[in-house]
Protein backbone atom coordinates (compact mmCIF):
# COMPACT_ATOMS: atom_id res chain seq x y z
CA UNK A 1 0.00 0.00 0.00
CA UNK A 2 1.47 3.15 -1.04
CA UNK A 3 1.75 6.07 1.49
CA UNK A 4 -1.00 8.18 -0.12
CA UNK A 5 -3.22 5.29 0.20
CA UNK A 6 -2.79 4.22 3.63
CA UNK A 7 -3.01 7.63 5.18
CA UNK A 8 -6.60 7.61 3.65
CA UNK A 9 -7.62 4.30 4.89
CA UNK A 10 -5.99 5.65 8.34
CA UNK A 11 -8.39 8.91 8.04
CA UNK A 12 -11.30 6.65 7.34
CA UNK A 13 -10.59 4.80 10.36
CA UNK A 14 -10.16 7.50 12.56
CA UNK A 15 -13.75 8.48 11.38
CA UNK A 16 -15.35 5.54 12.37
CA UNK A 17 -12.83 5.41 16.03
CA UNK A 18 -12.40 7.99 16.85
CA UNK A 19 -8.62 9.61 16.99
CA UNK A 20 -7.36 7.85 20.23
CA UNK A 21 -8.59 5.01 19.11
CA UNK A 22 -6.44 4.17 16.04
CA UNK A 23 -2.82 4.15 17.78
CA UNK A 24 0.03 4.89 14.53
CA UNK A 25 2.91 6.03 16.91
CA UNK A 26 5.46 3.39 18.39
CA UNK A 27 5.38 4.37 21.48
CA UNK A 28 1.52 3.66 21.67
CA UNK A 29 1.60 0.46 19.72
CA UNK A 30 4.38 -1.25 21.05
CA UNK A 31 2.65 -3.06 24.19
CA UNK A 32 0.62 -4.45 21.46
CA UNK A 33 3.63 -5.91 18.92
CA UNK A 34 5.42 -8.18 21.21
CA UNK A 35 4.05 -11.61 22.20
CA UNK A 36 3.44 -12.64 26.12
CA UNK A 37 7.15 -14.37 26.41
CA UNK A 38 8.62 -11.31 24.88
CA UNK A 39 10.45 -13.61 22.34
CA UNK A 40 9.06 -11.67 19.45
CA UNK A 41 8.45 -8.13 18.20
CA UNK A 42 6.06 -7.66 14.82
CA UNK A 43 5.50 -4.14 13.30
CA UNK A 44 2.12 -2.82 11.93
CA UNK A 45 0.49 -0.18 9.93
CA UNK A 46 -1.71 0.70 12.80
CA UNK A 47 -3.46 -0.76 16.05
CA UNK A 48 -7.05 -0.11 15.93
CA UNK A 49 -9.48 -0.13 19.10
CA UNK A 50 -13.38 -0.11 18.16
CA UNK A 51 -15.91 -0.39 21.08
CA UNK A 52 -18.86 -1.80 20.14
CA UNK A 53 -19.05 -5.43 17.28
CA UNK A 54 -20.93 -2.37 14.58
CA UNK A 55 -17.33 -0.89 15.04
CA UNK A 56 -15.43 -3.98 14.56
CA UNK A 57 -17.87 -5.02 11.05
CA UNK A 58 -17.13 -1.39 10.27
CA UNK A 59 -13.26 -1.28 10.41
CA UNK A 60 -13.16 -4.99 9.07
CA UNK A 61 -14.97 -3.31 5.84
CA UNK A 62 -12.93 -0.84 5.51
CA UNK A 63 -9.81 -3.12 5.33
CA UNK A 64 -11.22 -5.37 3.13
CA UNK A 65 -12.08 -2.27 0.69
CA UNK A 66 -8.47 -1.61 0.99
CA UNK A 67 -6.69 -5.08 1.79
CA UNK A 68 -5.26 -4.44 5.22
CA UNK A 69 -4.64 -7.55 6.50
CA UNK A 70 -5.75 -7.72 10.17
CA UNK A 71 -4.56 -9.32 13.54
CA UNK A 72 -7.26 -10.03 16.14
CA UNK A 73 -6.31 -9.51 19.37
CA UNK A 74 -7.75 -10.11 22.81
CA UNK A 75 -5.34 -10.30 25.84
CA UNK A 76 -2.34 -11.06 24.08
CA UNK A 77 -1.67 -14.05 26.57
CA UNK A 78 -1.45 -16.46 24.01
CA UNK A 79 1.89 -18.74 23.54
CA UNK A 80 2.24 -19.70 19.58
CA UNK A 81 2.26 -15.85 18.37
CA UNK A 82 -1.03 -16.32 17.41
CA UNK A 83 -1.83 -12.76 18.30
CA UNK A 84 0.94 -10.35 16.58
CA UNK A 85 1.34 -9.58 13.47
CA UNK A 86 4.72 -10.36 11.55
CA UNK A 87 7.53 -7.73 10.57
CA UNK A 88 6.03 -6.68 7.23
CA UNK A 89 4.56 -3.90 8.92
CA UNK A 90 1.40 -4.25 6.53
CA UNK A 91 -1.30 -5.54 8.90
CA UNK A 92 -3.54 -3.29 11.65
CA UNK A 93 -3.76 -5.51 14.98
CA UNK A 94 -7.42 -4.96 15.51
CA UNK A 95 -7.94 -4.81 19.59
CA UNK A 96 -11.15 -6.41 21.33
CA UNK A 97 -9.71 -4.69 24.38
CA UNK A 98 -12.86 -2.05 24.68
CA UNK A 99 -15.04 -4.92 24.24
CA UNK A 100 -15.93 -5.63 27.66
CA UNK A 101 -19.75 -5.46 28.18
CA UNK A 102 -21.30 -8.46 30.30
CA UNK A 103 -24.43 -7.97 28.13
CA UNK A 104 -26.72 -10.84 29.92
CA UNK A 105 -27.27 -13.75 32.48
CA UNK A 106 -30.11 -15.83 32.41
CA UNK A 107 -29.77 -17.78 35.42
CA UNK A 108 -32.80 -19.91 35.10
CA UNK A 109 -31.11 -21.17 31.33
CA UNK A 110 -27.66 -21.02 33.01
CA UNK A 111 -26.21 -18.85 30.58
CA UNK A 112 -24.47 -15.58 30.37
CA UNK A 113 -23.54 -13.85 27.05
CA UNK A 114 -20.77 -11.49 26.98
CA UNK A 115 -18.45 -9.43 25.05
CA UNK A 116 -15.68 -11.32 23.16
CA UNK A 117 -13.14 -8.76 25.20
CA UNK A 118 -14.09 -9.62 28.14
CA UNK A 119 -11.75 -10.56 30.67
CA UNK A 120 -12.19 -14.24 31.95
CA UNK A 121 -12.10 -13.39 35.81
CA UNK A 122 -14.78 -10.89 35.51
CA UNK A 123 -17.14 -13.59 33.84
CA UNK A 124 -16.06 -15.95 35.92
CA UNK A 125 -17.31 -13.53 38.97
CA UNK A 126 -20.35 -12.00 37.25
CA UNK A 127 -21.72 -15.93 37.27
CA UNK A 128 -20.42 -15.72 40.62
CA UNK A 129 -22.69 -13.10 41.37
CA UNK A 130 -25.83 -14.96 40.46
CA UNK A 131 -25.18 -17.85 42.59
CA UNK A 132 -23.78 -19.83 38.86
CA UNK A 133 -20.24 -21.37 37.97
CA UNK A 134 -18.62 -20.13 34.73
CA UNK A 135 -15.97 -23.19 34.99
CA UNK A 136 -12.73 -22.43 32.46
CA UNK A 137 -10.31 -21.83 34.76
CA UNK A 138 -7.04 -20.81 33.29
CA UNK A 139 -3.53 -19.59 35.14
CA UNK A 140 -3.79 -16.51 32.96
CA UNK A 141 -7.52 -15.93 33.61
CA UNK A 142 -6.82 -12.47 35.11
CA UNK A 143 -5.42 -11.33 31.67
CA UNK A 144 -6.89 -13.42 28.90
CA UNK A 145 -10.61 -12.53 26.79
CA UNK A 146 -13.19 -14.56 26.27
CA UNK A 147 -13.00 -13.72 22.63
CA UNK A 148 -9.28 -15.34 22.73
CA UNK A 149 -10.36 -18.33 24.99
CA UNK A 150 -12.64 -19.43 22.17
CA UNK A 151 -10.39 -18.59 19.55
CA UNK A 152 -7.81 -20.88 20.59
CA UNK A 153 -10.77 -23.76 22.27
CA UNK A 154 -9.06 -22.88 25.86
CA UNK A 155 -8.73 -25.87 28.39
CA UNK A 156 -7.39 -25.30 31.46
CA UNK A 157 -7.77 -27.26 34.96
CA UNK A 158 -11.79 -28.09 34.53
CA UNK A 159 -12.07 -29.73 31.35
CA UNK A 160 -12.08 -33.17 33.11
CA UNK A 161 -15.64 -32.49 34.33
CA UNK A 162 -16.69 -29.36 32.42
CA UNK A 163 -14.70 -29.72 28.84
CA UNK A 164 -12.78 -27.31 26.77
CA UNK A 165 -14.06 -24.00 25.56
CA UNK A 166 -15.89 -25.11 22.46
CA UNK A 167 -18.05 -27.74 25.04
CA UNK A 168 -18.51 -24.09 26.94
CA UNK A 169 -20.65 -21.67 24.48
CA UNK A 170 -23.50 -21.88 22.77
CA UNK A 171 -23.74 -18.87 20.38
CA UNK A 172 -21.27 -16.75 18.84
CA UNK A 173 -21.45 -13.30 17.22
CA UNK A 174 -19.06 -13.13 14.59
CA UNK A 175 -17.72 -10.42 12.04
CA UNK A 176 -16.66 -12.30 8.64
CA UNK A 177 -14.06 -10.99 6.61
CA UNK A 178 -16.16 -8.46 4.40
CA UNK A 179 -17.19 -6.83 7.75
CA UNK A 180 -20.73 -8.65 8.00
CA UNK A 181 -22.12 -8.89 11.24
CA UNK A 182 -23.60 -12.80 11.48
CA UNK A 183 -25.66 -12.90 14.85
CA UNK A 184 -25.76 -16.69 16.03
CA UNK A 185 -25.94 -15.49 19.89
CA UNK A 186 -28.71 -18.59 20.28
CA UNK A 187 -29.37 -20.00 23.75
CA UNK A 188 -30.15 -23.33 22.96
CA UNK A 189 -28.61 -26.51 23.51
CA UNK A 190 -30.57 -28.11 20.60
CA UNK A 191 -30.09 -26.51 17.37
CA UNK A 192 -30.15 -29.29 14.32
CA UNK A 193 -30.90 -26.40 11.52
CA UNK A 194 -27.90 -27.28 9.38
CA UNK A 195 -24.10 -26.71 9.49
CA UNK A 196 -22.74 -25.75 13.16
CA UNK A 197 -21.05 -22.11 11.76
CA UNK A 198 -20.34 -21.53 15.51
CA UNK A 199 -17.57 -24.51 15.91
CA UNK A 200 -16.01 -23.10 12.38
CA UNK A 201 -14.44 -20.22 14.01
CA UNK A 202 -13.44 -21.74 17.98
CA UNK A 203 -10.25 -22.76 17.15
CA UNK A 204 -9.58 -21.22 14.37
CA UNK A 205 -7.27 -18.19 15.89
CA UNK A 206 -9.01 -15.54 14.28
CA UNK A 207 -8.03 -16.95 10.43
CA UNK A 208 -12.05 -17.31 10.00
CA UNK A 209 -13.64 -14.29 10.87
CA UNK A 210 -13.70 -12.13 14.52
CA UNK A 211 -15.71 -13.11 17.14
CA UNK A 212 -17.18 -10.30 18.93
CA UNK A 213 -19.58 -11.61 21.49
CA UNK A 214 -20.70 -15.10 22.89
CA UNK A 215 -23.31 -16.85 24.55
CA UNK A 216 -21.73 -19.68 27.43
CA UNK A 217 -23.15 -22.14 29.57
CA UNK A 218 -22.96 -21.26 32.84
CA UNK A 219 -23.38 -24.26 36.06
CA UNK A 220 -24.44 -24.38 39.88
CA UNK A 221 -22.22 -23.52 42.31
CA UNK A 222 -20.65 -26.26 44.07
CA UNK A 223 -21.38 -26.64 47.27
CA UNK A 224 -17.95 -27.56 48.16
CA UNK A 225 -14.63 -27.95 46.87
CA UNK A 226 -12.25 -30.69 48.29
CA UNK A 227 -8.43 -30.77 46.89
CA UNK A 228 -5.92 -33.36 48.00
CA UNK A 229 -2.13 -34.15 46.88
CA UNK A 230 -0.92 -37.42 46.69
CA UNK A 231 2.61 -38.78 46.21
CA UNK A 232 3.45 -41.63 43.73
CA UNK A 233 5.32 -43.78 42.42
CA UNK A 234 4.97 -43.66 38.75
CA UNK A 235 2.98 -42.58 35.74
CA UNK A 236 1.80 -45.94 35.61
CA UNK A 237 0.53 -45.55 39.21
CA UNK A 238 -1.30 -42.22 38.49
CA UNK A 239 -3.17 -43.97 35.79
CA UNK A 240 -4.67 -46.46 38.16
CA UNK A 241 -5.36 -43.40 40.92
CA UNK A 242 -7.10 -42.00 37.67
CA UNK A 243 -9.21 -45.02 37.00
CA UNK A 244 -9.88 -45.39 40.72
CA UNK A 245 -11.04 -42.13 41.23
CA UNK A 246 -13.50 -41.86 38.49
CA UNK A 247 -15.08 -45.21 39.29
CA UNK A 248 -15.43 -43.70 42.94
CA UNK A 249 -16.30 -39.95 42.55
CA UNK A 250 -17.66 -40.10 39.01
CA UNK A 251 -18.49 -36.59 37.85
CA UNK A 252 -17.26 -35.07 40.89
CA UNK A 253 -13.77 -35.44 39.97
CA UNK A 254 -12.99 -32.03 38.46
CA UNK A 255 -9.29 -31.63 38.26
CA UNK A 256 -6.76 -34.24 38.17
CA UNK A 257 -3.11 -32.47 37.90
CA UNK A 258 0.40 -34.97 37.32
CA UNK A 259 3.64 -33.60 37.98
CA UNK A 260 6.90 -34.99 38.23
CA UNK A 261 9.22 -34.98 41.05
CA UNK A 262 11.45 -32.12 38.94
CA UNK A 263 8.53 -30.01 38.55
CA UNK A 264 7.90 -29.75 42.45
CA UNK A 265 11.94 -29.00 42.71
CA UNK A 266 12.04 -26.26 40.71
CA UNK A 267 8.86 -24.95 42.62
CA UNK A 268 10.75 -25.14 46.73
CA UNK A 269 13.80 -23.72 44.59
CA UNK A 270 12.27 -20.54 43.58
CA UNK A 271 9.54 -20.53 45.91
CA UNK A 272 10.62 -21.60 48.88
CA UNK A 273 7.67 -20.05 51.18
CA UNK A 274 5.17 -21.96 49.59
CA UNK A 275 4.54 -25.23 51.59
CA UNK A 276 6.00 -28.73 51.27
CA UNK A 277 3.64 -31.09 52.18
CA UNK A 278 5.82 -34.04 52.28
CA UNK A 279 9.13 -34.15 53.81
CA UNK A 280 10.35 -37.15 51.79
CA UNK A 281 10.61 -36.35 47.44
CA UNK A 282 9.01 -38.72 45.27
CA UNK A 283 8.83 -39.70 41.65
CA UNK A 284 5.81 -38.16 40.93
CA UNK A 285 2.65 -36.42 42.43
CA UNK A 286 -1.28 -36.00 41.59
CA UNK A 287 -3.47 -33.00 42.66
CA UNK A 288 -7.27 -34.12 42.68
CA UNK A 289 -9.82 -31.73 43.53
CA UNK A 290 -13.54 -32.84 44.02
CA UNK A 291 -16.76 -30.87 43.49
CA UNK A 292 -19.63 -31.77 45.11
CA UNK A 293 -22.88 -30.89 44.80
CA UNK A 294 -23.70 -32.27 48.04
CA UNK A 295 -22.12 -30.80 51.03
CA UNK A 296 -18.58 -30.67 52.33
CA UNK A 297 -18.60 -33.37 54.46
CA UNK A 298 -20.00 -35.62 51.56
CA UNK A 299 -16.85 -34.32 49.34
CA UNK A 300 -14.60 -34.87 52.33
CA UNK A 301 -15.47 -38.23 53.32
CA UNK A 302 -15.94 -39.26 49.39
CA UNK A 303 -11.99 -37.90 48.36
CA UNK A 304 -10.76 -39.44 51.92
CA UNK A 305 -12.55 -43.13 51.26
CA UNK A 306 -10.85 -43.05 47.48
CA UNK A 307 -7.37 -42.12 48.88
CA UNK A 308 -7.79 -44.64 51.57
CA UNK A 309 -8.28 -46.92 49.08
CA UNK A 310 -4.97 -46.04 46.64
CA UNK A 311 -2.95 -46.46 49.75
CA UNK A 312 -4.54 -49.83 50.68
CA UNK A 313 -3.95 -51.12 47.03
CA UNK A 314 -0.42 -49.62 47.17
CA UNK A 315 -1.12 -47.08 44.41
CA UNK A 316 0.44 -44.06 45.97
CA UNK A 317 2.89 -43.57 48.62
CA UNK A 318 1.31 -40.92 50.75
CA UNK A 319 -1.70 -38.15 50.65
CA UNK A 320 -2.54 -34.97 52.10
CA UNK A 321 -6.01 -33.74 51.97
CA UNK A 322 -7.06 -30.11 52.48
CA UNK A 323 -8.63 -29.45 55.42
CA UNK A 324 -9.70 -25.53 54.45
CA UNK A 325 -10.16 -22.77 51.78
CA UNK A 326 -7.22 -22.05 52.24
CA UNK A 327 -5.28 -24.77 52.85
CA UNK A 328 -6.65 -26.32 48.93
CA UNK A 329 -5.64 -22.91 47.54
CA UNK A 330 -1.87 -23.82 48.62
CA UNK A 331 -2.05 -26.53 47.51
CA UNK A 332 -3.25 -25.29 43.95
CA UNK A 333 -0.31 -22.62 44.17
CA UNK A 334 2.34 -25.18 44.03
CA UNK A 335 1.00 -26.23 40.63
CA UNK A 336 0.01 -23.12 39.59
CA UNK A 337 3.86 -21.96 40.17
CA UNK A 338 5.36 -24.70 37.99
CA UNK A 339 5.53 -22.28 34.72
CA UNK A 340 6.54 -19.45 37.28
CA UNK A 341 9.30 -21.83 38.29
CA UNK A 342 10.65 -22.55 34.76
CA UNK A 343 10.36 -19.01 33.98
CA UNK A 344 12.72 -17.84 37.06
CA UNK A 345 15.33 -21.25 36.40
CA UNK A 346 15.48 -19.97 32.56
CA UNK A 347 14.16 -20.83 29.02
CA UNK A 348 12.72 -24.16 28.15
CA UNK A 349 11.91 -25.75 25.04
CA UNK A 350 8.24 -26.06 25.51
CA UNK A 351 5.49 -28.95 23.72
CA UNK A 352 1.95 -28.40 24.85
CA UNK A 353 0.84 -32.25 23.39
CA UNK A 354 -2.18 -34.08 24.12
CA UNK A 355 -2.75 -38.03 23.69
CA UNK A 356 -4.91 -40.79 24.85
CA UNK A 357 -5.15 -40.82 28.80
CA UNK A 358 -4.13 -44.56 28.44
CA UNK A 359 -0.67 -44.08 26.96
CA UNK A 360 0.83 -41.25 29.01
CA UNK A 361 3.16 -43.68 30.86
CA UNK A 362 4.19 -45.45 28.32
CA UNK A 363 4.96 -41.85 25.93
CA UNK A 364 7.16 -41.02 28.56
CA UNK A 365 8.79 -44.24 29.65
CA UNK A 366 9.89 -44.49 25.80
CA UNK A 367 10.26 -40.46 25.01
CA UNK A 368 12.39 -39.57 28.17
CA UNK A 369 14.81 -41.60 27.98
CA UNK A 370 15.34 -40.92 24.05
CA UNK A 371 15.68 -37.29 25.22
CA UNK A 372 18.36 -38.58 27.49
CA UNK A 373 20.30 -40.77 24.73
CA UNK A 374 19.74 -37.54 22.04
CA UNK A 375 20.73 -35.03 25.20
CA UNK A 376 22.21 -36.11 27.79
CA UNK A 377 21.85 -34.29 31.47
CA UNK A 378 19.01 -32.68 29.76
CA UNK A 379 15.84 -32.16 32.47
CA UNK A 380 12.43 -32.78 31.49
CA UNK A 381 9.73 -30.91 33.07
CA UNK A 382 6.61 -32.72 32.74
CA UNK A 383 3.19 -31.58 34.15
CA UNK A 384 -0.31 -31.28 32.96
CA UNK A 385 -3.86 -32.24 33.12
CA UNK A 386 -3.41 -36.13 32.63
CA UNK A 387 -7.34 -36.39 33.39
CA UNK A 388 -7.80 -35.03 29.69
CA UNK A 389 -4.65 -36.13 28.62
CA UNK A 390 -3.07 -32.64 27.98
CA UNK A 391 0.57 -32.66 29.03
CA UNK A 392 2.77 -29.73 29.18
CA UNK A 393 6.46 -31.92 28.32
CA UNK A 394 9.14 -29.38 28.73
CA UNK A 395 12.63 -30.10 28.27
CA UNK A 396 15.17 -27.67 30.12
CA UNK A 397 19.10 -27.69 29.41
CA UNK A 398 21.69 -29.81 31.57
CA UNK A 399 23.46 -28.46 34.48
CA UNK A 400 26.28 -26.23 33.29
CA UNK A 401 25.06 -25.80 29.74
CA UNK A 402 23.46 -22.23 29.16
CA UNK A 403 19.76 -22.16 28.39
CA UNK A 404 20.57 -19.67 24.62
CA UNK A 405 22.86 -22.63 23.42
CA UNK A 406 20.40 -25.76 24.59
CA UNK A 407 17.13 -23.80 22.43
CA UNK A 408 19.77 -24.00 19.54
CA UNK A 409 18.90 -27.96 19.49
CA UNK A 410 15.10 -26.73 19.44
CA UNK A 411 14.22 -27.58 16.43
CA UNK A 412 15.58 -31.22 16.90
CA UNK A 413 13.95 -31.25 20.61
CA UNK A 414 10.72 -30.49 18.65
CA UNK A 415 10.91 -33.50 16.38
CA UNK A 416 12.22 -36.03 18.72
CA UNK A 417 9.08 -34.89 20.67
CA UNK A 418 6.47 -34.16 18.36
CA UNK A 419 7.32 -37.83 16.38
CA UNK A 420 6.92 -39.85 19.63
CA UNK A 421 2.59 -37.47 19.87
CA UNK A 422 2.50 -38.80 16.48
CA UNK A 423 3.64 -42.46 17.10
CA UNK A 424 0.82 -42.52 20.11
CA UNK A 425 -1.69 -40.96 17.79
CA UNK A 426 -1.53 -37.69 19.99
CA UNK A 427 -1.59 -34.34 18.84
CA UNK A 428 1.10 -31.24 18.81
CA UNK A 429 -1.37 -29.03 20.38
CA UNK A 430 -3.58 -29.71 23.35
CA UNK A 431 -4.94 -25.75 24.42
CA UNK A 432 -2.03 -23.52 22.82
CA UNK A 433 -3.65 -23.62 19.21
CA UNK A 434 -0.85 -23.62 15.81
CA UNK A 435 -0.23 -19.22 15.30
CA UNK A 436 2.78 -19.12 13.39
CA UNK A 437 5.29 -20.98 15.63
CA UNK A 438 3.75 -24.38 14.76
CA UNK A 439 2.53 -24.21 11.59
CA UNK A 440 4.92 -25.77 9.81
CA UNK A 441 4.93 -28.65 12.61
CA UNK A 442 1.21 -28.72 11.60
CA UNK A 443 1.98 -29.11 7.78
CA UNK A 444 4.22 -31.72 9.12
CA UNK A 445 1.91 -34.08 11.36
CA UNK A 446 -1.85 -33.25 9.65
CA UNK A 447 -2.93 -35.43 7.06
CA UNK A 448 -2.85 -34.03 3.28
CA UNK A 449 -6.28 -34.11 3.04
CA UNK A 450 -6.73 -32.52 6.07
CA UNK A 451 -4.41 -29.51 5.60
CA UNK A 452 -6.75 -29.46 2.36
CA UNK A 453 -10.16 -29.04 3.87
CA UNK A 454 -8.85 -26.52 5.95
CA UNK A 455 -7.33 -24.49 3.06
CA UNK A 456 -10.79 -25.21 1.12
CA UNK A 457 -12.59 -23.36 3.72
CA UNK A 458 -10.25 -20.79 4.75
CA UNK A 459 -10.83 -20.02 0.71
CA UNK A 460 -14.19 -19.70 0.75
CA UNK A 461 -14.86 -17.65 4.11
CA UNK A 462 -11.50 -15.55 3.36
CA UNK A 463 -10.44 -15.45 -0.25
CA UNK A 464 -7.73 -12.24 0.01
CA UNK A 465 -6.33 -14.41 3.02
CA UNK A 466 -6.95 -10.89 5.20
CA UNK A 467 -7.34 -12.51 8.41
CA UNK A 468 -4.49 -13.49 10.65
CA UNK A 469 -2.46 -14.44 7.61
CA UNK A 470 0.28 -16.89 7.81
CA UNK A 471 -1.27 -17.87 11.40
CA UNK A 472 -2.53 -22.12 11.26
CA UNK A 473 -2.10 -22.18 7.37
Amino acid sequence: MSSAAANTFLGHCRTLLGDPHVLTLAGEMEPYLTDWRGRFTGSALAVLRPGTAQEVADTVRACAQWRVPIVPQGGKTGLVLGSVPDGSGTAVVLSLARLDRIRHIDAFNRTITVDAGCILQAVQQAAQDQGCLFPLSLAAEGSCTIGGNLATNAGGTAVLRYGNMRELCLGLEVVTPQGELWDGLRALRKDNTGYDLRDLYIGAEGTLGIITGAVLKLYPQPKACITALAALPSPDAALELLKLAQDRCGASLTGFELMSAFCLHLVRTHFPQLPQPFTAAHPQYVLLELSSSESEAHAVALLEQTIGAALERHIIHDAVVASSIAQSQALWQLREHIPLAQAKAGKNIKHDISLPVSVIPSFIAQTAPQLQRAFPGCQLVCFGHMGDGNLHFNVAPPEGIGHEAFLANQAEVNRLVHDAVNHFDGSISAEHGIGALKRDELARYKAPLELALMRAIKQALDPHNLMNPGKIL
